[in-house]
């Protein structure tokens, strides 16, 4: 079941340092998944490193659960929930699978584009990027929530 967000006239549209620190905070918790999932690699292999081509797709696939996960259940990863970020779609809706993976193999692609693709944001009236572009969605900046004083 998708969710519909209800703040749509209080968000507007996430500029690229804003993108950028979500993605650093979001790049650590996924290094530290990596290096999980590393340990039991080598533990299952009895102490050596293993390099497959197994190994390099699960992370692969880890990684891709990681976001969608996140952007499928609210629109936020720990590291956009930081930053007030959410991904969305125009209608304010959260994201399917296939948009998930669009957005995934489209943000691949802008960062090995030297980060064409984030740099796009820059350039673009609403401030999308390629990923944004190719799944359909967009990255919004979501108000603070009201500190309500007992």
């Amino acid at each position: 079941m998708r969710k519909r967000f209800s703040d749509l006239d209080q968000t507007w549209p996430a500029g690229l340092g804003r993108r950028l620190g979500a993605m650093i905070y979001d790049g650590l918790i996924l290094m530290a998944i990596w290096m999980l999932l590393g340990f039991v690699a080598v533990a299952v292999n009895d102490g050596e490193a293993n390099t497959s081509p197994l190994f390099h797709s699960l992370l692969f696939v880890a990684t891709f659960a990681f976001f969608a996960f996140f952007w499928m259940r609210g629109g936020m990863t720990l590291g956009m929930q930081a930053w007030r970020l959410r991904v969305q779609t125009p209608d304010g809706l959260s994201l399917t699978l296939p948009q998930c993976l669009m957005r995934f193999i489209a943000a691949g692609i802008s960062f090995a584009a030297l980060g064409l693709g984030y740099w796009w944001i820059l350039f673009d009236g609403e401030r999308r990027g390629w990923s944004d572009l190719a799944s359909q969605s967009r990255v919004v900046v979501v108000p603070k929530p009201d500190k309500k004083k007992g």
